[in-house]
């Protein structure tokens, strides 16, 4: 695939165009279970009467896509067959219709037709869903899992940040909060990625973890292990959110007395529209709401940050993480999150 070259369908009122893109990550990204230096991403455009929406489909390992996976799902999409944008929830039950799960190329397309919509409506969609992006709050900024040279140059470079979000899983879990705390004492959120196996040694790493001052667990042990989750959130000092164990809205109502809430990402539950409803439920259901992202650029992290006004931590960072981003979007000045006043998604392209 050259990522230079556009394909372009058009459908009726309806175009869409689409290429692959890699992005560069500025440190190599270590988690529990893999490390990278680069994330291959989808960028679309969703054109309708002359107004160009934007999307993006990011596809970490874990969910199974890829850049020829997202492009021969877009190549199966026909909008001939609506004649506007604001026949929003018939065209998204028709993408999510196309195949099963290619939840990124799915949110690719969501992304763009909300950017279309809202430059058709003249507002930013935060204003259009009534949110006040003062509420936002403050996004964390991941540390992966590294030396502790490393660790202590990357919490160096985020000293802006209010809250720092730390990688663990593995036998350097103590190490790595320790180095952390010789040169910080910013609160912590905790990523496992899964890789705790033991829900006794879990529980006493979330004492300890507690001491040091991290706020939260995400996805302490494996998705599978539910039991063992429910047992972890009903004795952790500390709430516990569902990340790998939650991608859809169908997951959230059997996660209530696993995990104390959720993390909403994009890519994982097709987009904007059911990002909402996800975190409209999970409040229903008294669960905290965390939205975190993947590695992205602007387009998606700032799509996203629309509806960051409803949830209680944000781990907006993706696009903080690469050096070649191509879009202007959400900017991050003393650790907060600020949405541009432009209509859509509100990106631009550099």
């Amino acid at each position: 695939m050259n990522s230079n070259e556009w394909q372009s369908k058009k459908m009726g009122k309806f175009t869409l165009r689409f290429k692959p893109y890699t992005l560069e990550l500025r440190h190599v990204f270590t988690v529990a279970s893999f490390s990278r230096s680069t994330t291959p991403v989808v960028l679309t455009e969703l054109e309708y009467d002359g107004i160009i929406g934007y999307g993006e489909a990011s596809m970490p390992p874990y969910l199974g896509e890829s850049q020829e996976s997202v492009m021969n799902f877009l190549n199966k999409i026909d909008l001939s067959r609506f004649n506007s944008p604001f026949q929003t929830e018939e065209i998204l039950h028709y993408i999510d219709q196309v195949d099963a799960k290619n939840t990124a190329a799915k949110a690719a397309v969501d992304i763009a037709l909300h950017d279309v919509l809202g430059k058709i409506m003249g507002q930013p969609f935060y204003k259009i869903w009534g949110l006040n992006p003062d509420l936002i709050p403050p996004t964390s900024y991941t540390i992966g899992i590294d030396t502790e040279e490393m660790i202590r140059k990357k919490v160096a470079e985020a000293q802006q940040f209010k809250i720092l979000k730390v990688k663990l899983g593995l036998d350097t879990d103590k190490m790595i909060i320790d180095t952390i705390r010789s040169v910080t004492d910013v609160p912590l959120c905790a990523d496992v990625n899964q890789g705790w196996k033991n829900k006794e040694e879990a529980l006493e790493m979330s004492h300890w973890l507690k001491e040091r001052n991290v706020v939260f667990l995400e996805q302490p042990m494996p998705k599978e292990m539910i039991d063992e989750n429910a047992w972890l959130t009903e004795r952790s000092p500390i709430p516990t959110i569902a990340d790998e164990g939650c991608q859809r809205l169908a997951d959230v109502p059997a996660l209530k007395d696993v995990y104390t809430g959720i993390n909403i990402k994009l890519m994982k539950c097709t987009g904007m529209r059911e990002a909402k409803r996800m975190a409209e439920l999970a409040r229903s259901l008294e669960m905290k709401v965390m939205l975190g992202c993947m590695t992205e650029t602007s387009c998606a992290i700032t799509a996203a940050a629309q509806l960051a006004p409803l949830v209680d931590w944000a781990d907006l960072d993706g696009a903080l993480l690469i050096g070649n981003d191509i879009y202007d979007g959400m900017t991050v000045k003393d650790g907060l999150c600020h949405l541009p006043d432009r209509p859509g998604i509100g990106i631009l392209k550099i």
